[in-house]
C-alpha cells in the first residue's frame, strides 16, 4: 500500500517549483550571425580596403616667371632653335684632301686651319710663275745695258754734230736708237710687273688649298675624310664632296617660331619672352622679340617671329631643338594674381558640374575644384586649384573620389624606378 501512495504521490504536479531553465538556441544563433558579420568587415577591409586603386599620373607644370614681379603670358608658341651664323666650309678650288684637322664638338676659332688639299698643280703653277718674274727682271737689265750704251752715243755724236765733223743724219739715227731702247725698257718694266702680278695669284692659288675657319664657333658636322676629292661645285655627282665640315656661331643662337596669323597682333618686337626647352623643362630662360617676319605662310596661315636668348654661349642650348615660347606683358607687382599652371586636358573631369582634379597627396586622391584658363595643345591651363609639381590623376575613373587610396600604375612606377 505504502509503494502505490509513493507512486501516486510522485506523479502530484508542484504548483510552488522553480520553472525548468529556457532553451540557449536564440543565444547562439545571435553569436553565430555577429561572427558572420564581423568575418565579412574583416575580409573586405584586408581585400577590398586593402587593395589601393592603380591610377595614372601626371605632374603639373608652372608657367609665369620666377622673379619677385609676375607677368602673365599672352601668348604660348612652339619653335625650334636656329642659329642665324652657320657655314659649310668648303675649299675654294677642286682638289684631293691631304689633310683633316676637324672633329664634332671641336671649338674652332676665325682663321684656323680645317683642312688641306694636295697642292701639287698649284706649286707647280706658283714655280712657273716666279720663272716667269725672273725671265722679265733679265730682260730689264739687258735693255737698260743697251739704253746706256745709246744714251752715251747720242751724248757723243750730238757734241761732234755741233762741231760739223759728222752729218745730222748719223747723229739722228743714234736718237732714234736711244728712244727705242727707253721703250723696249718701258715694255720689258711692264712685262716684269705683269708677270709679279701672275705670282701673287700663283700664291693665292697655294693658299686656297688651305681651308680655315670663317668665324668662330664650334664643328657640328665633318663631312671630307683624307684622299676624297672636295671642290666647291657638285661636280663629279656623289663622288666628289662639296664641303669639309659645318660650323655653327653659338654666340647666333635663337629661337623661331610660328605664330597663327590670327594671334599675331599681340607680339610686338622687343616683347619680353619666356622659353623653356623640351630637354629642360625646368629651365625658363628670359629673352625677347627680336623682329617679326614680314611675310605669312599661305599654307599654314601663320607668321615666323624671331625670339632672342638671354643665355647665349650656354652649352645646353644646341640648334634644332624643340623649344615652346610664352610672350609676356609687361611686369605686374608682386602682389598681382599668382600665375597659372599647365595641367594635362585628361585630369580634368566634371564632377557635379564643375571642373576637378585629382590631386595624389601621402597615397591618397584628394579632390581640388579648377578654375580654367586656355587650352594650350593637349594641356589646359588652370588658374585655381593647382601648383606647380602636383601629381594629378589621369583619366578619373568614376569611382574615384575624395580621399580614396590609390597607387601608381605599373609603368608610372617603373619610370620613377629609372629616374630614381
Amino acid at each position: 500500500m505504502s509503494s502505490n501512495a509513493d507512486l501516486l504521490k510522485s506523479l502530484k504536479i508542484d504548483r510552488n517549483a522553480a520553472p525548468p531553465p529556457a532553451p540557449r538556441t536564440g543565444l547562439w544563433i545571435g553569436l553565430a550571425v555577429a561572427g558572420a558579420v564581423l568575418l565579412a568587415a574583416g575580409g573586405w577591409f584586408a581585400f577590398g580596403r586593402g587593395k589601393d586603386l592603380e591610377v595614372r599620373t601626371a605632374d603639373v607644370v608652372a608657367i609665369g616667371n620666377g622673379n619677385g614681379n609676375a607677368s602673365a603670358s599672352v601668348l604660348d608658341a612652339t619653335g625650334y632653335v636656329v642659329a642665324r651664323r652657320m657655314a659649310t666650309v668648303s675649299a675654294k678650288v677642286t682638289g684631293r684632301v691631304r689633310d683633316v684637322r676637324i672633329e664634332e664638338g671641336q671649338r674652332v676659332e676665325e682663321g684656323q686651319v680645317l683642312a688641306t688639299l694636295d697642292p701639287v698643280d698649284a706649286d707647280a703653277q706658283r714655280a712657273l710663275a716666279a720663272s716667269q718674274v725672273n725671265a722679265a727682271q733679265s730682260q730689264i737689265g739687258s735693255v737698260q745695258a743697251q739704253l746706256k750704251e745709246a744714251e752715251a752715243n747720242a751724248a757723243r755724236l750730238g757734241a761732234l754734230v755741233g762741231q760739223k765733223l759728222i752729218s745730222r743724219a748719223q747723229y739722228e739715227q743714234s736718237v732714234a736708237a736711244r728712244d727705242a731702247l727707253r721703250a723696249q725698257l718701258a715694255t720689258a718694266q711692264r712685262n716684269a710687273q705683269v708677270a709679279r702680278d701672275g705670282l701673287r695669284i700663283a700664291d693665292n692659288g697655294v693658299d686656297n688649298t688651305v681651308v680655315r675657319a670663317p668665324f668662330a664657333g664650334v664643328v657640328i658636322a665633318k663631312s671630307a675624310q683624307p684622299g676624297e676629292i672636295v671642290s666647291p661645285l657638285s661636280a663629279g655627282g656623289g663622288f666628289t664632296r662639296t664641303g669639309i665640315g659645318t660650323i655653327v656661331d653659338m654666340q647666333s643662337l635663337e629661337v623661331e617660331v610660328e605664330v597663327g596669323e590670327a594671334f599675331i597682333g599681340r607680339v610686338k618686337p622687343g616683347m619680353p619672352t619666356e622659353t623653356i626647352l623640351n630637354a629642360y623643362q625646368d629651365w625658363k630662360i628670359p629673352g625677347k622679340v627680336i623682329a617679326i617676319i614680314p611675310t605669312a605662310d599661305r599654307g599654314k596661315a601663320t607668321v615666323k617671329v624671331r625670339v632672342g636668348l638671354d643665355a647665349k654661349g650656354d652649352p645646353r642650348i644646341v640648334p634644332d631643338m624643340g623649344a615652346r615660347v610664352g610672350f609676356l606683358e609687361d611686369a605686374k607687382p608682386a602682389q598681382a594674381a599668382k600665375p597659372g599652371v599647365l595641367a594635362p586636358a585628361a585630369a580634368i573631369v566634371q564632377r557635379d558640374g564643375k571642373d576637378v582634379a585629382f590631386v595624389v597627396v601621402d597615397g591618397k586622391a584628394m579632390q581640388r575644384t579648377l578654375a580654367l584658363g586656355r587650352t594650350l595643345g593637349e594641356d589646359r591651363e588652370v588658374l585655381q586649384g593647382l601648383a606647380g609639381g602636383d601629381a594629378v590623376v589621369l583619366d578619373p575613373p568614376e569611382q574615384l573620389v575624395d580621399g580614396v587610396r590609390v597607387q601608381p600604375a605599373r609603368e608610372d612606377a617603373d619610370a620613377d624606378a629609372n629616374n630614381d
